[in-house]
């Protein structure tokens, strides 16, 4: 608590994402920041540079940014107006930089959230030590896999999209939830028994919850997607495999429904919309998906949440 005669800290919401390039040519810079300036192969950066050239643009910064005002408009309406702040650790605008500004507007202290709900080392880890600095105090939400709202928000763009499949195909479809594969050393014990990620059974946990609320689901899956190209294993089974054991099995219509992503980007509008649909076409499969959660009131309302307990919990101290 602050004593009586200091004035109280001046609170924030700083969001944190990914970050993508805004063109196909600062693809190169880009994915060296990703790697921590670890060369990758010319022939897996072209491929990455076609993903992105099919797609036109990755949407996510300008996604992210729409949605930190939606937190900003549901913090208000719940009667604590704080300013939310939006930063990307892999590019502009980058985290080191919003913090920067952060301190120049007079913030203090801020609620921080990775806008990756299922905690991993390869992720949630990164961004955390990205935003640590000695003139800002944070409360970190290390995960948010299991929030009720985030599983109402998935729920409610799953619900539609699968009653009109079922509906054309006149019978209940099965649903292969996934979420972005990590390396396969990352959720492996640690030295001196450190226990590894609980990010793979935090995936599958957010997938069983949405999979509960929509109880019209008879039969689902689940699958690691977007494997990178480099680094030794990474977790399985892939979407790839999913869809081929799928097929055998005499599935011809399938929903696949992203639950580690809370907006459009290459993995959703390339990997899903572009890949996994040509797999299935060949394999004779119809593959759909729902709408991401981009503008999601109930997302926002999430996340909402989650700031205004590490607000409370900062002004607490």
């Amino acid at each position: 608590m602050q004593p009586d005669n200091q004035q109280s800290p001046r609170q924030a919401v700083l969001l944190l994402a990914h970050g993508t390039p805004e063109t196909v040519e600062q693809i190169p810079e880009y994915l060296r920041n990703v790697t921590g300036g670890r060369p990758l192969p010319d022939a897996v950066v072209a491929e990455i540079q076609h993903r992105y050239s099919l797609i036109g643009h990755s949407p996510l910064t300008e996604i992210t940014q729409q949605q930190g005002r939606a937190v900003a408009a549901e913090l208000a309406l719940t009667g604590q107006p704080v300013p939310v702040y939006v930063a990307m650790r892999n590019w502009s605008p980058y985290i080191a930089d919003v913090v920067r500004q952060m301190r120049a507007d007079g913030i203090d202290e801020a609620a921080v959230i990775c806008l990756a709900p299922q905690n991993s080392r390869t992720s949630v880890g990164l961004y955390r030590r990205a935003v640590e600095s000695d003139s800002l105090r944070i409360d970190f939400t290390e995960a948010w896999a299991g929030h009720p709202l985030l599983i109402e928000a998935f729920a409610e763009r799953l619900r539609p999209a699968y009653a009109k499949l079922s509906a054309e195909t006149a019978a209940p479809v099965p649903v292969l939830f996934t979420a972005h594969s990590v390396p396969c050393r990352s959720i492996q014990a640690g030295p001196g028994g450190q226990p590894g990620d609980p990010y793979a059974e935090e995936a599958k946990r957010t997938a069983a919850l949405v999979a509960a609320s929509v109880p019209e689901i008879r039969q689902w899956f689940f699958a690691f997607q977007s494997q990178g190209a480099s680094g030794g294993p990474w977790l399985g089974p892939t979407v790839e495999a999913t869809l081929e054991a799928l097929a055998a099995s005499g599935v011809k219509t399938l929903m696949l429904q992203p639950i580690g992503f809370l907006c459009d980007h290459v993995e959703i509008l390339y990997d899903v919309d572009i890949l996994f649909r040509e797999v299935a076409a060949k394999l004779g499969m119809r593959l759909d998906r729902p709408e991401s959660l981009n503008a999601s009131v109930t997302l926002a309302r999430a996340i909402a949440d989650l700031a205004r307990q590490g607000l409370a919990r900062l002004g607490s101290l």
